[in-house]
């Protein structure tokens, strides 16, 4: 007995109390952040919390899967700040969600209520005097022509006829039974609920607070019909429908639209206006083709300059490793200043270039000279990578195959032509098809250097020449009068099918080079 007592393992239990504490708070944080997701509407982020506390209580709380236990971490990570957003991209590129439309139907529907409220014919007015009755916030009302009191309480007008009302020496009702006037400074805390009171008098109208001592009659102008989903203004004799898209619109007059209007869920309709809508289609085809043919040509300048001086650097060179310091300096510098500074050194009154070349050239407002701007400032900001990896590639290359070929009688241009650059792009391709997938969504080089320009706004230009895919989808979200976040998010789902079909094809054609090379 004694022996086995021995062999008993004593039980950590500081350990323990500190995992049961970690999980707990873990847990309440995680929880209140969902909560606060879920009551803010947000269900998709909800859901992906929800998921990470109870894939972390199941992980946690088990005495196995222990390389979970220390994989779960990173790939909650990965859930939140990386497939959480692309589903969350993808989630509202279904929804016509733009300026106008960025509230919930509900929201929308109150605040048409709200502007539909118009003064009855007589312009009836009201002294008003606030309190509480019976716990509620109320309002004594007295008739500024009549002098006739209400009770206004509960959503109700009630005459005060033959109650025993206290008016103050002007005639106005400030004290009855279980009224408890309130003062100024409460009323002006609550001066955003009390603006929201509505007292209903029958026949569609309403007393409506217009501040904290004074009130009107009103006419709501609209009632819905809730078997037809229709919206009638009484006022005007206009039935309003739904028309799908997230607005009311006149049944006789479909172009008259109610707003505010809402996020309405319509999936295919940003992806089918991109093709469809005039306005959309052609600055989008115009974005799109520039989009690759930037990509494309800066990819293959870039290749080709820091081929060249690979190629030339290859060779015996006095001070060869001072040249090669030089070169790299614009790898070095911080992309963000270099452009930056590009940008002034083109400016048309005091920019170097013009004072070099002697011309007073208006770079950025021509359309073909900006793009030619962006094209120079990338490819010297990106040739030193590729000098790097091409001086690299070309150490790689088996030595006997240059010497087989000049044996053979080849010319040094020859054996680059048909021996070493298709090795090379054998070898370089990934990294080509990565620099192009790069390229394809530089934001900071168009942003900074041209902020997409020119454009003429005037002209209904709603993309300038020079924007690519992603600072067009920025500019879409953020960067006009009508920000349209429902179409934004659609342009960068195209993005991102685009970049990401590219790297699968870079990845299965880098696996098909291992066997080749």
């Amino acid at each position: 007995m004694s022996k086995n007592k021995q062999d008993l393992k004593p039980v950590r239990l500081w350990p323990m109390i500190a995992k049961i504490i970690f999980m707990s708070l873990f847990a309440s944080g995680l929880g209140y952040m969902m909560y606060v997701a879920f009551l803010a509407g947000e269900n998709l982020i909800g859901g992906v919390l929800a998921l990470v506390l109870i894939a972390s209580f199941v992980v946690y709380s088990s005495k196995g899967m222990v390389p979970l236990k220390f994989l779960l971490p990173g790939i909650v990570l990965l859930a939140i700040f990386v497939v959480t957003p692309i589903l969350y991209t993808v989630f509202m590129s279904g929804f016509v969600y733009k300026t106008g439309n960025e509230i919930t139907r509900d929201d929308a529907l109150t605040q048409i209520y709200e502007t539909g409220y118009i003064p009855d014919e007589n312009f009836t007015a009201y002294y008003m005097t606030l309190g509480r009755y019976q716990g509620e916030i109320s309002a004594l009302l007295t008739e500024q022509v009549t002098s006739e009191t209400y009770l206004g309480t509960k959503g109700t007008a009630t005459v005060l006829e033959g109650a025993s009302v206290e008016l103050d020496e002007y005639g106005v009702a400030v004290g009855l039974e279980g009224f408890e006037p309130m003062s100024f400074e409460e009323a002006a805390t609550l001066e955003a609920e009390i603006i929201d009171l509505r007292f209903d008098m029958g026949d569609g109208k309403f007393i409506r607070p217009e501040s904290l001592d004074a009130a009107s009659l009103t006419i709501q102008a609209f009632s819905i019909n809730q078997a037809t989903g229709e919206l009638y203004d009484s006022v005007n004799d206009k039935t309003y429908v739904d028309n799908g898209e997230g607005n009311f619109v006149n049944k006789a007059n479909p172009d008259e639209k109610l707003f505010p209007g809402w996020r309405a869920f319509s999936p295919l309709e940003n992806y089918v206006g991109l093709v469809t809508d005039p306005v959309i289609r052609g600055p989008f085809i115009n974005v799109f083709i520039w989009t690759f043919s930037f990509a494309l040509i800066t990819v293959v300048t870039m290749f080709a300059a820091g081929l060249a001086l690979a190629i030339a650097f290859d060779k015996p060179l006095r001070f060869k490793r001072f040249y090669k310091s030089i070169l790299i300096l614009p790898y070095a510098i911080p992309s963000f200043m270099s452009i930056l500074i590009w940008n002034g050194m083109f400016n048309r009154d005091f920019g170097a270039v013009n004072q070099l070349l002697g011309a007073p050239i208006d770079w950025y407002n021509d359309a073909t000279l900006a793009k030619l701007v962006i094209l120079i400032v990338n490819l010297w900001l990106g040739f030193p990578y590729f000098y790097l990896i091409s001086s690299g590639a070309l150490q790689a290359l088996p030595g006997e195959l240059e010497e087989a070929a000049a044996i053979d009688g080849a010319s040094p241009a020859q054996i680059m032509a048909r021996i070493k650059l298709p090795l090379l792009l054998q070898i370089l391709s990934p990294l080509l098809i990565a620099s192009f997938a790069f390229n394809f969504n530089n934001f900071n080089i168009v942003y900074l250097l041209t902020n997409g320009g020119p454009i003429n706004v005037l002209a209904g230009e709603t993309a300038g020449a020079t924007d690519i895919l992603i600072t067009y989808a920025y500019k879409t979200a953020f960067g006009s009068a009508e920000q349209n976040l429902g179409l934004a998010s659609a342009i960068s789902v195209i993005m991102f099918l685009i970049v990401g079909g590219l790297s699968l094809w870079s990845l299965r054609r880098s696996k098909v080079l291992e066997s080749v090379i």
